[in-house]
């Protein structure tokens, strides 16, 4: 989070990010029995449908001139508190009440090799709506556009209450196919840490519950402000269209659920990792204390035997040092208390693992 505007600064002074896109401007406005789509160039050219058309939806792609966003605030009377929140891009959602106009701010995500947030700032007018977005290019926003063009009666005859239910709608839903890739890879982190737990997958887990907190903050102010939407009285939003929001703020519950699931999840993982590096360190403990359990009469064996006392002076030093087969014997006797130690060890089940090895643990 970067707040540009100077402390002390004037309430609804608009500072905009100097490396922000320039604004680009589409209009779709329409009517039960008409549509038009185009690209404005210029604020102005709206003055001809604001107001002569049942709904206009002025889409904002790019908040980085100044200039124009003082001009549209001024067409449409945006209160400049507002506007000063449009450029601020890391606002929670939430939503204003300025006398007829409604100010909705809502976060749309985005999963591409990384997690992205954008702020999708809302004003809900008599009879339009107008959307900010932080940057031109993807937004989740192309099923509503479509469903205007192909001339879905329920979109096209009603008013911009609806339009606003279903743009939160889309937002909302996106959440969805966010969440199945995160349990996707989540399933794929327990595989690896199951199968062959390595040091970069503790990385990738941290990586995940980072992206998970910052969907959760995404997501959890939003379920307060649909239900604000839902359970107030809001200028242009019928009671049948507080319905289908009602539907968008179970989503939204939906998502917080599945969202701290994910936490709780790779909390999980983390706790399946260091139980596994622990098993696989055990085991490693285990096999060379076999190995060095097995070595240990071997090594009294030939330390005994490589003392060499001088059987001249005594009869009791060492007499298998003058044995014919002395030798062999000895490594007779090594090979059969080797032999001895592994089939011990196998019965106990320490190594190989046999019928009485959960008996015997």
């Amino acid at each position: 989070m970067k707040r540009r505007t100077q402390p002390g600064a004037p309430p609804g002074t608009l500072t905009v990010d100097p490396a922000a896109p320039r604004p680009v401007i589409r209009l779709m406005a329409y009517g039960p029995d008409r549509f038009i789509e185009r690209d404005i160039a210029h604020v102005d050219e709206l003055r001809e449908f604001v107001g002569h058309w049942p709904v206009c939806w002025v889409n904002v792609d790019g908040l980085g001139d100044a200039l124009t966003l003082e001009r549209l605030a001024d067409l449409f009377q945006l209160h400049p508190l507002a506007m000063e929140d449009v450029v601020n891009t890391h606002q929670r959602a939430k939503v204003d009440q300025f006398g007829e106009l409604t100010f909705i701010v809502t976060h749309m995500v985005e999963l591409t090799d990384h997690f992205e947030s954008e702020q999708v700032s809302l004003f809900l007018g008599p009879n339009f709506v107008i959307t900010f977005q932080e940057r031109p290019g993807w937004d989740c926003l192309e099923p509503v556009r479509d469903r205007i063009r192909k001339q879905v009666l329920r979109v096209r005859e009603a008013g911009p209450g609806y339009l606003t239910y279903a743009i939160l709608d889309a937002v909302i839903d996106h959440y969805f196919p966010v969440l199945e890739a995160y349990g996707e890879r989540l399933e794929s982190l327990e595989d690896k840490i199951v199968g062959q737990p390595g040091r970069g997958v503790v990385g990738e887990v941290h990586a995940v519950k980072r992206e998970l907190l910052y969907l959760r903050r995404a997501i959890w102010p939003q379920r307060e402000a649909l239900n604000t939407l839902v359970r107030d009285d809001i200028p242009h939003i019928s009671a049948e269209t507080r319905l289908y929001l009602r539907d968008v703020y179970d989503h939204a519950v939906r998502i917080i659920d599945l969202v701290e699931t994910y936490r709780e999840v790779c909390s999980d993982l983390m706790d399946l990792y260091l139980s596994s590096i622990s098993n696989r360190m055990n085991e490693i403990m285990k096999v060379l204390t076999v190995i060095s359990t097995i070595f240990i009469p071997l090594t009294f064996i030939v330390g005994v035997y490589g003392m060499n006392f001088n059987t001249a002076a005594s009869p009791w030093n060492m007499p298998e040092l003058n044995w014919h087969f002395g030798y062999p014997l000895c490594l007779a006797l090594m090979a059969v208390i080797t032999v001895g130690q592994f089939v011990f060890f196998w019965r106990k089940g320490w190594i190989g693992g046999t019928r009485e090895s959960s008996n015997n643990l």
